[in-house]
């Protein structure tokens, strides 16, 4: 397997590597790298596209210590977090776990996960690690055989049981992720949204479909009615759709909030799922009047400082509100001087995009005219950002071009509402 994703090791003040090199960062680009860090050897194994895009297991050979990073914890990982995130591949997975085997098995007396605790002794981590492999190898193949039979993620979702060697095991157990919806995201990452059935290619958004349902069964309160008698026989699963549209039919309707928490909260002491669970006692408070209030701070310097310019660009991006500023054309040059290189950015017809070059016309060409171009450091353009002003910064051209993109972005909100419309 390729290794192709480079992470970057920093070493302590006034350690260094085992080559002596000095103090700073170091690239990790391959399995079986080996570095020395403040006396401690460390071998490392790629393992990206796992539990996050660029990932690694790393060993201490002088310890006979296995670090699996969050690759093998004692519980079933999710394959895509229910807050959302990009679908991991479980195929790469299990290869991975497998490599793990062959790489440190032999040698490994206590292996350890990054929120979990450890497993000692070496046939106990290599059949920590195999019955591991062998869950997510099992999912992978599983879902593919029943897609390639015509099931869709949801159908598959209902049918697929792991073998009881497997199910039984304490670390394959549903706690975080869940066999229910780690299958229908591999069914995600093959075959995306559509599951081929035209009926799914056009549906009503969720306040139009509930309207449409509500009038169906005679207006809300016969919808509500309808949505506790399924709960009362049990079915909370489908008590959830009836009642989920009536609230969306009828926002203010209390009735409806009411029945509809009962069953989350149902829902939610019978999951074995702690996101699940989550999910459901937050859905119950939120129709109970309480939305959460999220404390998102995005403005740490430290947090600030680690992103890259192209980041922070791509981040105000993702903020332009596009109808707004479809009639607004303006280019703008950032020349950031101690990263030694500009970037033009572009607004046009709604989207801001951007290049960038060598402060001095390097590779790509000379830095393109612009509107406004901002001469000033890395610092000072994260405090530009903050809203602080152009207080030290070089300044060419019309300032008000800054004025014009920044009246132009969305403040994300942290806290909308989940459960109702």
């Amino acid at each position: 397997m390729s290794q192709s994703v480079s992470t970057s090791l920093r070493y302590p003040p006034g350690t260094g590597a085992r080559t002596g090199r000095a103090s700073g960062s170091r690239g990790i680009t391959r399995t079986g790298q080996e570095e020395t860090v403040d006396g401690v050897r460390i071998v490392f194994q790629m393992t990206p596209d796992t539990e996050a895009p660029s990932e690694m297991n790393f060993f201490f050979p002088d310890r006979r210590a296995l670090c699996m990073a969050e690759n093998a914890t004692h519980t079933m990982h999710n394959i895509l977090t229910l807050r959302g995130a990009v679908v991991r591949d479980t195929r790469v997975w299990a290869h991975y776990l497998d490599e793990a085997i062959t790489l440190f098995g032999e040698q490994a007396e206590v292996a350890f996960a990054s929120h979990h605790w450890p497993t000692w002794g070496r046939d106990r981590i290599v059949d920590h690690l195999a019955g591991q492999r062998d869950m997510w190898a099992y999912l992978h193949d599983q879902t593919l055989r029943m897609t390639n039979q015509g099931l869709t993620g949801a159908e598959i979702a209902e049918r697929i049981e792991l073998p009881p060697a497997i199910a039984n095991r304490w670390a394959n157990r549903g706690y975080y992720g869940s066999v229910s919806h780690n299958t229908k995201a591999i069914y995600q990452r093959y075959m995306g949204w559509f599951d081929g059935n035209p009926a799914h290619l056009w549906e009503h958004p969720p306040v139009e479909q509930a309207e449409r349902y509500a009038a169906d069964y005679g207006g809300v309160p016969a919808l509500v009615a309808k949505g506790e008698e399924y709960a009362a026989s049990g079915d909370l699963r489908f008590a959830a759709t009836l009642l989920g549209h009536a609230v969306f039919a009828a926002p203010g309707d209390s009735l409806a909030k009411q029945a509809l928490a009962s069953v989350y909260e149902k829902l939610g002491f019978g999951a074995e799922n702690a996101t699940w669970r989550n999910f459901y006692l937050m859905g119950a408070q939120e129709l109970r009047g309480s939305i959460a209030r999220t404390s998102l701070v995005t403005t740490n310097p430290e947090m600030a400082m680690a992103l890259t310019v192209d980041m922070l660009i791509d981040s105000l991006a993702v903020r332009v509100d596009g109808p707004r500023a479809w009639d607004e054309k303006l280019t703008m040059t950032w020349n950031v001087t101690d990263e030694g290189r500009a970037w033009h950015l572009l607004l046009s017809n709604g989207a801001l995009t951007h290049r960038s070059t060598d402060a001095a016309a390097g590779a790509n060409g000379p830095v393109p005219a612009a509107d406004l171009t901002l001469t000033l450091t890395k610092p000072q353009l994260l405090r530009v950002l903050a809203g602080k002003g152009l207080d030290g910064v070089g300044v060419e051209g019309d300032p008000q071009v800054f004025a014009t993109l920044a009246g132009l972005l969305d403040t994300p909100d942290p806290d909308f509402p989940i459960v109702t419309p």
